[in-house]
């Protein structure tokens, strides 16, 4: 079970990513109204609206949708950075770290790797709510998964078999084949995700 920390002694969160000013400016770029970009999405304009103007917290369907009718990888369209310059070294504030989670608010990945790394090797910091599961069809051919569970117990599915990974632990499976990680304890659970591509 996780330790619960006190109000107090939690550091102050950073500023949330700055999506809405990146998708707009997108937009405009790209000479496209909010109607243009609803159409072209399918999400509508009021949602749009919001999502520009940082009213509204986008799900993982409305960011496909945007992605897809953009015509962007995911990370390009929210993986804004604000970074401190230091020789060899590249820091991003944390608030700056990417989010996207599923349409019921149960899972949610912070997306850890840098954008040039996407279809390749990606790593997420997963967290998965009581009844919460991320549900994948099958990736590229040889992709693999590799989930270490930080804190909870996790059941990973992978083509027909199902494990449960607990504190700790590292599953690694193919992820060529329909997979799933779910939460089917009564506490919030943990966990780094890797996803290796198949070449």
């Amino acid at each position: 079970m996780a330790v619960m920390t006190a109000a107090s002694d939690k550091p102050p969160r950073s500023p949330a990513p700055l999506l809405g000013p990146r998708l707009k400016a997108i937009r405009r770029t790209r000479n496209l109204s909010l109607d243009d970009l609803a159409a072209l999405s399918g999400v509508s304009k009021s949602m749009l609206s919001q999502v520009e103007r940082g009213q509204a917290n986008p799900t993982f369907a409305t960011l496909w949708s945007l992605t897809t009718a953009l015509d962007l990888e995911l990370p390009e369209l929210i993986g804004l950075q604000s970074s401190v310059s230091h020789p060899g070294i590249e820091l991003m504030a944390g608030g700056f770290t990417p989010e996207i989670r599923t349409d019921d608010g149960l899972c949610t990945l912070r997306i850890l790797s840098p954008t040039d790394s996407a279809g390749q090797i990606e790593w997420y910091d997963l967290v998965l709510q009581p009844g919460g599961a991320l549900v994948s069809s099958a990736h590229a051919r040889g992709a693999r998964e590799h989930l270490t569970v930080r804190e909870g117990v996790l059941h990973v599915a992978s083509g027909g078999d199902s494990v449960a990974v607990g504190q700790d632990a590292t599953a690694r499976y193919a992820a060529d084949v329909p997979h799933a990680i779910r939460n089917l304890d009564k506490t919030p659970a943990r966990a780094l995700l890797v996803v290796a591509h198949g070449r």
